[in-house]
């Protein structure tokens, strides 16, 4: 059963995902990635020719592809072509983009990324028992947490800010 959703943006690009419970993993729109991506005006079309190119190379990638019902921003659900995480790794490899170095880097959360260097904070954070100096529960505490995690990564860190933003 799929219930999970996470929408997450690389480069105010879209990329919608769905958390598969019996198989424990997330699921991820190949055509919200070909967009993020490639300078396609038509993602849905790119991604349609690339797949027919790997049937036709007799490329297994493709028997991986699971169609998911996804929201689509006029707010219906439609299947939409889905790989595991694993798997959409190795589609973005074959497409040729200037960008899928650096989109691989924000998807894996390498330590190069901003995602990897917070997270390695955050490890930090928690081991070296830190956390006990913060006030835990209070608007105080998750400043000192978010100037911890995202300090030198964003100018902003461990301010409250008035934009209203998301990742």
């Amino acid at each position: 059963m799929h219930h999970k959703i996470s929408i997450r943006f690389y480069n105010n690009k879209e990329v919608r995902a769905i958390w598969d419970e019996e198989n424990s993993k997330w699921w991820f729109s190949v055509v919200d990635v070909v967009s993020a991506i490639t300078d396609s005006p038509n993602p849905r079309k790119y991604w349609s020719v690339l797949k027919s190119r790997l049937k036709k190379e007799k490329n297994e990638l493709t028997t991986k592809c699971s169609q998911l019902k996804l929201v689509s921003p006029d707010g219906k659900k439609y299947a939409t072509d889905c790989f595991s995480q694993d798997d959409i790794i190795e589609v973005v490899k074959i497409i040729p983009s200037k960008r899928s170095i650096k989109f691989l880097d924000w998807f894996t959360y390498s330590d190069n990324s901003i995602d990897g260097q917070s997270k390695k904070k955050a490890y930090t954070l928690f081991e070296s028992n830190l956390i006990n100096e913060f006030e835990i529960g209070t608007a105080k505490g998750l400043q000192q947490i978010h100037a911890y995690l995202f300090g030198g990564l964003y100018d902003f860190a461990g301010k409250i800010r008035q934009k209203n933003i998301s990742k």
